[in-house]
């Protein structure tokens, strides 16, 4: 008996695909980060260091240079769901991939200070992050994914793989 399997979506598992977005998404997710830290640093009038994006000293409320670098990673996680839609655009993924770029993020920070970030901001500003991130690009892809299927005529004549 023939197997009813549709190719609307490989649901096979593809290492190499999977790998790729992943290095794809940590470097845009960087490289959005720098370029919105870069901007807020030339409003604070701030010197522009990695410090800003890996310190986990710099997140504070304090000053003005610690709140623009909590905004900046607010707005980075904003980007990033709308980069997960586009790079990877599987609903069902996006926790995983907001996930691994807020651990491999940790793990960064943890090699940079040579100390486990300690500071309580630095955690509920990753954990915030992490949980925009997610239900922001959850929110995208689903929508991308529930759109209505046209059919019209042309489509009718057409022979479909179902």
């Amino acid at each position: 008996m023939k197997k009813l399997t549709g190719t609307f979506r490989n649901t096979q598992w593809d290492p190499y695909l999977l790998i790729t977005q992943i290095i794809a998404m940590q470097a845009l997710l960087y490289v959005s980060l720098g370029t919105i830290m870069y901007v807020m640093d030339f409003f604070a009038e701030a010197n522009h260091t990695l410090d800003h994006i890996f310190e986990y000293h710099e997140i504070h409320v304090t000053d003005l240079g610690g709140r623009l670098v909590i905004v900046a990673f607010i707005l980075n996680s904003l980007v990033g769901a709308g980069l997960l839609w586009f790079v990877v655009r599987r609903t069902k993924l996006c926790l995983d991939f907001s996930f691994t770029f807020h651990f491999t993020h940790l793990v960064i920070c943890w090699w940079y200070n040579e100390a486990f970030p300690s500071t309580i901001g630095w955690w509920m500003l990753n954990a915030v992050c992490t949980a925009l991130m997610c239900v922001c690009s959850e929110f995208l892809c689903l929508k991308t994914e529930l759109k209505e299927i046209p059919v019209g005529y042309t489509a009718l004549n057409n022979k479909v793989d179902l």
